[in-house]
């Protein structure tokens, strides 16, 4: 187990090297000069575009710029943004938490709905309720986000009066207007997860009722909720976790439409707005967090393996 762990969070951090060199060359890329943008009025005098570059360190070579930049990052450094002037850790650890109630709120939500619909979709399999999960599975796929976001503020908001339409509210200030301020855009972004959990859910678990050790589970008199959910649902959660670790890391790094329609002040509208402000370092910042949650989500994912199926720990 302890060997199989340091191979994988060796893996990790090789994998979160080659995505800071990929995201510091790709930064490089970028159109417009930092030291012009941030010069403002000043940008025709030299000495203060000098004064700027070396305050940035752009008049050194790019290798030594990476390295300089690389130490920040591993100290939690991730720069200014060019545009409010204010450390990038900061503006991103404000965003952050909105970002993580969020989708940890769509997440749980996509797992109460999708793990028992494609439970129960493959138990009943060609049935009434098989058609209709799929039916339901099928519609949460299809509705985008921002068409079903506007119609949940129509109804709960406009008609019945019962959530606010827009806004955010932290947990530590009202729990109960946060939970009402974030519900709406949680379920938007939980039906189109519970429709692939279901379907995935729903294949893996047919795969798992025709092996032959669900076959002989039931030969030996084993009630058939036992069989199910012991015996055939540990095995069908393998592929869903997988599946389950890269959907909370899209979660987790901005659903830019659905922060839009709600004016959720998270990590996709922040996103959304430097990219429009040009203030590339903020989305350098950004998509550094972003990478870094999917990667160590993956490295929970693959512990999970373990602990479900104890078989992997000899792979």
């Amino acid at each position: 187990m302890l060997g199989f762990l340091a191979r994988r969070v060796g893996q990790t951090i090789l994998t979160l090297l080659f995505v800071s060199v990929l995201i510091f060359g790709l930064q490089q890329l970028m159109p417009g000069d930092p030291a012009l943008v941030l010069a403002g009025e000043e940008r025709g005098d030299p000495a203060v575009l000098a004064q700027i570059r070396a305050e940035l360190n752009l008049d050194k070579p790019l290798p030594v710029q990476y390295a300089l930049w690389l130490q920040g990052v591993l100290t939690g450094d991730l720069g200014y943004s060019w545009r409010i002037r204010e450390p990038i850790a900061a503006v991103i650890a404000q965003k952050l938490p909105v970002t993580l109630q969020l989708g940890l709120m769509a997440f749980v939500i996509a797992l109460l709905i999708g793990i028992p619909m494609g439970i129960l979709s493959a138990v009943r399999k060609d049935t009434l309720l098989d058609w209709s999960a799929n039916a339901v599975g099928l519609a949460g796929l299809s509705l985008p986000n921002f068409w079903l976001g506007i119609m949940l503020i129509l109804l709960f908001s406009v008609e019945l009066g019962w959530l606010p339409p827009s806004g955010y509210v932290p947990l530590s200030e009202d729990w109960r207007q946060s939970l009402a301020t974030t519900i709406m855009p949680a379920f938007v972004l939980g039906s189109g997860i519970a429709a692939v959990f279901m379907r995935h859910m729903r294949s893996a678990m047919l795969q798992a009722l025709a092996e032959d050790y669900v076959r002989t589970a039931r030969a030996k008199g084993l009630a058939e909720r036992v069989v199910v959910l012991k015996h055939a649902l540990r095995n069908a959660l393998v592929p869903v976790v997988t599946l389950g670790a890269l959907e909370l890391g899209t979660l987790l790094s901005g659903a830019v439409l659905t922060e839009q329609v709600f004016s959720i002040p998270g990590f996709g509208k922040l996103i959304v707005d430097a990219v429009f402000n040009r203030d590339y370092p903020v989305v350098q910042g950004v998509v550094l967090v972003t990478a870094a949650l999917y990667v160590l989500l993956n490295l929970v994912a693959d512990v999970l393996y373990v602990l479900i199926n104890p078989r992997l720990r000899h792979a």
